[in-house]
């Protein structure tokens, strides 16, 4: 059972820094609270021969925090853009490492860009696409040893209904990009 421990006021965060921002807008000063955050990449991964979504399924304790029940969500894979390497090259790695799977950047497509957090935090998150296969596998994924990702494939044909299920906890880049797909993809 997850659980939350304790809470404490972060004194030296490494990766959230809360601030009060002060502002003038129509001439009026105003603040504002927010965190400054680390932008990322998140992939859209679709395995041809499953006809499956590749999601990652993992623990996130605000989530935990915020509903006291249950932390785990249902999300694309992702990683924080926080070395010196491409947009496209850190996707490529946070699919190996997340998935498994070994996708050649130049078979990843970027879709867009957005902002998914604009009442706390200025984050930009970057959407790929990328098609794989079993013979890209190399490794189970689960991230990093701290991570405890599980991968989970689910079929297309079932997208549409895990979209509208509440019960299960997601992010709205992962709705963005299951819409985009059945837009963009599905209808070739």
């Amino acid at each position: 059972m997850n659980k939350i421990d304790s809470i404490v006021e972060l004194k030296n965060p490494k990766f959230v820094v809360p601030v009060k921002i002060n502002y003038t807008q129509n001439g009026k000063q105003k603040e504002w609270e927010a965190v400054k955050t680390i932008d990322c990449v998140s992939i859209l991964l679709y395995h041809k021969e499953k006809q499956a979504f590749i999601l990652v399924k993992q623990l996130r304790i605000p989530v935990l925090y915020a509903n006291e029940e249950d932390g785990m969500t249902y999300e694309l894979c992702a990683g924080l853009i926080d070395k010196d390497a491409s947009d496209v090259q850190i996707a490529k790695e946070e699919i190996l490492e997340e998935c498994g799977y070994d996708v050649p950047v130049e078979n990843l497509q970027k879709i867009t860009s957005f902002y998914p957090s604009v009442g706390i935090s200025g984050t930009k998150q970057i959407l790929y696409y990328a098609e794989c296969d079993d013979g890209m596998k190399v490794s189970e994924g689960g991230g990093l040893e701290e991570e405890e990702i599980e991968v989970i494939y689910l079929p297309i044909n079932k997208a549409k209904e895990f979209m509208f299920d509440e019960s299960y906890q997601k992010t709205p880049g992962l709705l963005m990009a299951f819409y985009w797909f059945f837009d963009n993809i599905l209808t070739q």
